[in-house]
């Protein structure tokens, strides 16, 4: 939304409100919940639903973390993601060995989405908010800590390839935040992803 410069502030100040209420399902004129029985009204939150909003668009349109962290399965035309499963990480039962051999390849991934290279076999984890295998039992801190240090909630095991964290890490506190609060609202699945294997260091 560009600002021209014949508009009036005010006319500026409510095309602002009115893009927020678009992501948020909010009026512009309507702050405030009509009250009942005399009681205070009940204030909407159009900043917090904005915040959830944009964490979707970054996290299905720009990072397409859907394209590691939702298994894949064989469709009518060939592999596809298995959006019954959406965000859930490696399945529990895919656990592979790391690849064999040598040669130019640096990787290797399978249907579910185990990825296998050098490194050893590194599983994408459950982004869902199930409490027990799942984000759920993660504070927001402990999200952006884990992307801007590149280690489990930012002091544990090394992430390992190919989760692109280096690139998150230069995201805004705003951006991660979203990103967070959006994967609070999908839906939580309970799936224990495999834990990473990691490759013995070579000769």
């Amino acid at each position: 939304m560009r600002r021209s410069a014949n508009t009036p502030r005010g006319a500026w100040a409510f095309a602002a409100a009115a893009a927020i209420a678009m992501v948020s399902g909010t009026s512009p004129h309507a702050q405030q919940k009509p009250a009942a029985d005399g009681a205070k009204p009940a204030v909407t939150r159009p900043v917090a639903s904005a915040a959830v909003a944009r964490g979707k668009y970054l996290v299905t349109n720009v990072a397409d973390c859907g394209g590691c962290h939702t298994p894949g399965k064989i469709g009518p035309n060939g592999p596809e993601a298995d959006e019954s499963r959406r965000l859930s990480g490696v399945p529990a039962s895919e656990k592979v060995s790391p690849p064999a051999g040598s040669g130019p390849w640096l990787g290797h991934f399978s249907l579910p989405g185990a990825f296998g290279g050098p490194w050893g076999v590194s599983y994408p984890a459950n982004l869902t908010p199930d409490k027990e295998t799942g984000l759920g039992g993660w504070t927001e801190q402990q999200f952006i800590d884990t992307l801007r240090t590149g280690r489990h909630q930012g002091r544990g095991r090394e992430i390992l390839p190919p989760m692109p964290w280096r690139a998150f890490r230069n995201m805004t506190d705003a951006d991660l935040k979203a990103i967070f609060a959006y994967l609070r609202t999908i839906p939580a699945i309970s799936n224990k992803v495999p834990d990473p294997v990691i490759a013995a260091p070579p000769k």
